[in-house]
């Protein structure tokens, strides 16, 4: 809750809520503190603690009686019927409401080689780590944000003991998509053409033919060589027959 820059006015103590403004009149100081009229039956508590941030040893150094002052709620005990005030501005993001993944606003009071400082209204600043500025590469902080720039981020960690808070401002952006890369030739696929087969010649023609013909009509198996020799041997007998036959000259 933002603080009012206007004092509410509450009927009963179950309208107010932390961090409320309200003007109120001191009724009485103690050592302890004071008691505050703030319009309602009951009145309010003013811790001598919280009169100021610095140190008060008196609290009449600060308030008197009769004085009208501005208090904030900083605690309410409806059952218990208590009240209890602050003179000290409350800090818009206290440390019970911090919680992981809050998202809040803040502004940047600081820029660092790691990353930036960012015042979200906590006790503390908070750090932007530079990974966590954004989705792009960068290679500065300056690139993303400047000092006094006012920035949305994200309560990514915290721990209470250390007053350490860890934001991001890229958890809040959408992620990147891959895009396609400008300029780049669509890849086609290459489709291999068939060789021509080289037209044959005349005599190529006529060998492949008659290879053809070779394989369709194979040639007979060689005779046998008995058989060879016997022809031949009555060839030659016909022969000489013939040749003693013939008339002698005289």
């Amino acid at each position: 809750m933002e603080n009012s820059t206007t004092p509410a006015v509450p009927s009963t103590i179950e309208d107010l809520e932390p961090k409320m403004k309200l003007t109120g009149r001191v009724a009485k100081t103690t050592i302890a503190g004071a008691i505050v009229d703030i319009g309602l039956e009951i009145p309010g508590v003013l811790h001598i603690s919280q009169l100021r941030k610095e140190p008060v040893k008196k609290v009449e150094d600060v308030i008197q009686t009769g004085q009208e002052v501005e208090v904030w709620v900083k605690r309410v005990f409806t059952k218990k019927q208590r009240i209890e005030l602050t003179m000290i501005d409350p800090l818009p993001l206290e440390w019970r409401e911090i919680k992981k993944d809050l998202v809040t606003k803040g502004k940047v009071i600081r820029l660092e080689k790691f990353g930036a400082f960012v015042d979200v209204g906590a006790e503390r600043p908070g750090l932007v780590h530079i990974s966590e500025l954004t989705h792009d590469y960068i290679r500065t902080v300056g690139e993303v944000v400047k000092e006094g720039d006012e920035v949305e981020v994200k309560v990514l960690d915290f721990n209470r003991r250390k007053k350490q808070i860890k934001l991001s401002m890229k958890a809040l952006e959408e992620n990147p998509v891959a895009k396609p890369k400008k300029d780049q030739p669509k890849q086609t696929e290459v489709v291999e053409e068939p060789e021509e087969e080289p037209v044959p010649t005349a005599m190529e023609i006529a060998m492949r033919e008659a290879m053809e013909r070779s394989k369709e009509n194979p040639v007979a198996e060689a005779p046998d060589n008995r058989k060879t020799k016997t022809k031949s041997k009555e060839y030659d007998d016909l022969l000489s027959r013939t040749l003693d036959q013939r008339p002698q000259s005289k």
